[in-house]
């Protein structure tokens, strides 16, 4: 390119220009090689993020968004941004969350791909969108079931979960759209009416997770204890508590290969792996097939199937609440927060 190391460049997208400092910094080392040495460098991320503008525009938009930073790349310090920062370009809007402390931050909410070429310069490398829009940020509008290999267990274990979830999602006649993420998990979205609060959407993920351990007895758990899972996949109901978030679709993770979240169509599960889609074959692959979860937008499903079940586990089985993440205030009809193994001991509140 003939620049300097530390010389910036000018990137289009959409019809707006971006400034992209210290293009050739390495991000990742391990990554291969671009800007001319070792490695993937942040003009290599920003380019990435250009080649899938359109589908994680679609997976951010209008969503209050957290910034998963690594300034110096994956080898140096990061942090996780909530709140939009003092120099925010007056074209990228915000909107105001509520955290269960009862406080609050105005958070960025990505309404086009610019927008992710601008976090890209600060270094962000995932993108941490909450399950609601901005005009609506108490009423989630997609139901998130995170499938988490626990050790002993890997992706391949987590694949016949997720049919096993699209069966029952089906039985209610509800559809989602599953992506791997980006390392040993599997996620599926569901999208939903936002007509629902943060505490009846896991309600429902809770109730999802119950009927999954009845159908594969053995293979999966929703204990909140680590002690208590086993080598089984566990279905991670407080992804969907207020202020818990996952990584969007097509975000780069933070491993030294570069992965991605990559969205899959549910006829391809069974025939990859996570290592198949990095920051150099996804873009690839998106040429080809474009956004395959482009269509997620135009569906809203109600809740009220899963809601009923969950009322069945709470009437015909007594399954009641399950305990929240550790920084959660204590809450209404929550089980006691304390580790099963310590329980008899008499021993307060511990964390999973």
């Amino acid at each position: 390119m003939g620049t300097s190391k530390s010389e910036a460049v000018e990137l289009e997208v959409a019809g707006r220009t971006v400034r992209l400092s210290n293009p050739h910094k390495v991000y990742f080392p391990e990554g291969g090689t671009g800007g001319g040495g070792a490695g993937y460098t942040k003009l290599d991320v920003a380019e990435y993020y250009i080649a899938v503008a359109d589908g994680i525009t679609r997976a951010l938009r209008d969503r209050p968004t957290t910034l998963e930073r690594y300034p110096d790349g994956v080898d140096g310090e990061s942090f996780f941004q909530k709140r939009a920062p003092k120099n925010l370009p007056e074209w990228i809007p915000t909107a105001r969350i509520s955290f269960p402390s009862g406080r609050h931050a105005d958070e960025i909410c990505p309404t086009e791909p610019a927008a992710v070429l601008w976090a890209a310069n600060l270094g962000c490398l995932t993108f941490h969108p909450w399950p609601v829009r901005r005009e609506a940020t108490d009423h989630p509008d997609e139901l998130r079931i995170d499938l988490d290999p626990q050790p002993g267990t890997d992706f391949d274990d987590a694949v016949p979960v997720a049919h096993e979830l699209r069966a029952l999602l089906d039985e209610v006649g509800m559809r989602g759209w599953p992506k791997t993420s980006g390392g040993r998990g599997i996620h599926v979205f569901v999208p939903i009416e936002p007509r629902w609060t943060f505490t009846e959407v896991r309600r429902c993920a809770i109730a999802i997770g119950r009927e999954l351990e009845r159908r594969m007895d053995g293979r999966v758990t929703t204990a909140w204890w680590k002690e208590e899972r086993g080598e089984r996949i566990f279905v991670d109901y407080n992804q969907t508590a207020r202020d818990r978030t996952i990584a969007s679709a097509y975000s780069i993770r933070p491993k030294p290969h570069a992965p991605v979240s990559a969205p899959l169509r549910w006829d391809e599960l069974d025939d990859v792996h996570p290592k198949d889609f990095d920051l150099r074959t996804m873009p690839t692959r998106y040429a080809e097939l474009g956004d395959v979860h482009a269509d997620m937008d135009d569906h809203a499903y109600s809740l009220d199937p899963l809601l009923e079940l969950a009322a069945r586990d709470e009437h015909d089985r007594e399954l009641g609440d399950m305990p929240y993440p550790p920084d959660y205030p204590k809450m209404p009809g929550e089980p006691k927060r304390v580790q099963p193994s310590r329980a008899k001991k008499g021993a307060g509140e511990d964390r999973p």
